[in-house]
């Protein structure tokens, strides 16, 4: 009850079991695609495959994907299109290398523009890829008969 007004409060607008699976399993494909990234780039530059190092490199990315994910479910883009929309992939994308960027250079570890390049497109075709395979696949379903 609100003390002030008197009046009941409506209980928080959360997601259908359903959606916030689909979210965790969403955020999970962004972070794995993250990770992926981190660990093929470090195999091409002859970085090595350790844990370790690859989870160090993917560090500032994944803060990223995971400051998109807070920021969806903040503004109930959870709760509307579960983050499998494009539009939620886009969002990913920015804020991840966006973020990903920032924390690289803050921790002097550089972000020349050959990197930004290669991360920005690995990691847009990643994340939004998964998203449009999903796509396809519902759509298809939808279209079979009985």
């Amino acid at each position: 009850m609100d003390h002030v007004s008197g009046r009941t409060l409506d209980p928080p607008d959360l997601p259908e079991p359903s959606r916030l699976r689909a979210a965790w399993l969403g955020a999970g494909a962004d972070l794995l695609a993250v990770v992926v990234f981190a660990a093929l780039g470090r195999r091409a530059h002859d970085e090595g495959s350790a844990l370790t190092g690859t989870l160090a490199t993917a560090g500032p990315f994944l803060v990223g994907a995971g400051a998109a994910w807070l920021g969806m479910i903040g503004t109930s883009a959870v709760r509307r299109r579960d983050g499998s929309s494009l539009r939620s992939g886009l969002l990913v994308v920015v804020v991840t290398v966006a973020m990903g960027m920032l924390l690289r250079h803050a921790a002097g570890r550089g972000t020349p523009l050959p990197f930004v390049i290669v991360a920005t497109t690995f990691l847009g075709l990643a994340l939004l890829g998964w998203r449009v395979g999903v796509r396809a696949v519902t759509l298809r379903r939808r279209r079979r008969p009985g």
